[in-house]
């Protein structure tokens, strides 16, 4: 694109006020898979990151006006993705392209921010946090647990070559590249957060794993083809979504008959919550339910077989795992971020085991099928 900052917000202003309410924009741009912008040295093409060109077109409003009322519409993300065709015809990764929807804003939302993707990408998961989850977790992941938990609930599922996996919040992709090289599945991970698969992308073209996709994309307005997979997968996700029948329910459509939803998540004890964890919850814009609640949600979206576990034990005893791993490298973590970054993460473990003790964060395991 040869269009700078200014004038791509120009345009997507002017493109908001050409589309209806809930009308789409479709655009396809090349972009560089870097934290930054590349340097125009050799031509005025001006290549942007994935994720900066995602937050220059969500971050544009347009102000529109019916009578002495008014109203702020924005672009949201349905989908961004790298478009496959130009790997497999021109061995060019490149090539990224975008569905937008134009939808009300509402500019009192979280934390100031105009969208959650917005709360997430530049408050919970900066590239900074990410990393510096990696660290805790493990090369490749940002779930609890790391690859230990991640081969734990994976062999659950009985694997085979050429099965199709969805990831929903697949996060930095290392469960995603631990089950096409484990078991030969067709892996693709969702994720609403740009920072997530931006450094998910550039860990595939190290991986070089041709059955392993990625999306920035908002899996409540995904659509996918009646028994496209035989997996879907979710891991510490899918608190941050708030009707979780109706995904539940996306998700039995999108399964196969026999195909199998895994899911690990966040959940809560009975209320009353303490006042610490009420405020908790309502900081990190988090909608939690009891592992029971939670397993009667996916009943009544038409699931067998359902195992709904409380697995807080387990949570417990891998945060404690952890926290003496960060004790062991406390030194090699604080070259490699800062000391405020480290007493960040081990004061936010050691607080995830507060909470669990008090009764109020509990943690879920979750398994059924689609008959």
């Amino acid at each position: 694109m040869y269009l700078s900052d200014e004038e791509l917000r120009s345009l997507t202003e002017k493109m908001l006020g050409w589309l209806r309410p809930g009308g789409y924009l479709f655009f396809r741009e090349s972009c560089n898979h870097q934290s930054g912008d590349c340097k125009r040295t050799f031509n005025p093409t001006h290549y942007r990151s994935s994720a900066n060109y995602s937050h220059l077109m969500t971050t544009t409003l347009w102000e529109e006006s019916e009578g002495a009322e008014k109203q702020v519409f924005g672009f949201d993300i349905v989908l961004n993705k790298i478009v496959q065709t130009y790997i497999k015809m021109k061995n060019n990764q490149n090539q990224v392209c975008w569905l937008l929807e134009k939808v009300g804003r509402d500019t009192s939302c979280q934390e100031g921010f105009r969208t959650f993707q917005q709360f997430l990408d530049n408050q919970q998961y900066t590239r900074n946090g990410i990393l510096r989850y990696e660290k805790m977790f493990g090369a490749g992941y940002v779930s609890t647990g790391g690859p230990s938990t991640t081969k734990e609930f994976v062999d659950l599922l009985n694997l085979k070559p050429g099965m199709k996996v969805l990831d929903v919040g697949c996060g930095i992709g290392g469960g995603n590249f631990y089950m096409a090289k484990a078991f030969g599945v067709e892996v693709l991970g969702l994720d609403l957060s740009a920072n997530m698969v931006d450094i998910a992308i550039e860990r595939a073209m190290e991986e070089k794993l041709p059955s392993v996709h990625f999306e920035v994309a908002d899996a409540t307005k995904r659509e996918f083809p009646e028994g496209s997979f035989d997996v879907v997968y979710s891991r510490d996700t899918i608190l941050h979504i708030d009707d979780k029948l109706a995904l539940f329910k996306r998700f039995h459509s999108w399964l196969k008959p026999g195909g199998q939803v895994l899911i690990t998540d966040y959940c809560c004890g009975e209320k009353p919550w303490t006042p610490q964890f009420h405020g908790y919850v309502k900081q990190r814009g988090y909608i939690l339910y009891t592992p029971p609640q939670y397993g009667k949600f996916l009943q009544q979206a038409g699931f067998s077989n359902v195992r709904a576990e409380d697995r807080t034990a387990q949570f417990m005893q891998v945060i404690q795992t952890e926290l003496e791993r960060a004790a062991a490298m406390k030194d090699e973590f604080i070259k490699e971020f800062s000391e405020e970054d480290y007493l960040a993460i081990v004061n936010g473990w050691s607080d995830k085991l507060k909470r669990c003790n008090t009764g109020d964060q509990r943690w879920g395991l979750f398994h059924a099928t689609r008959n």
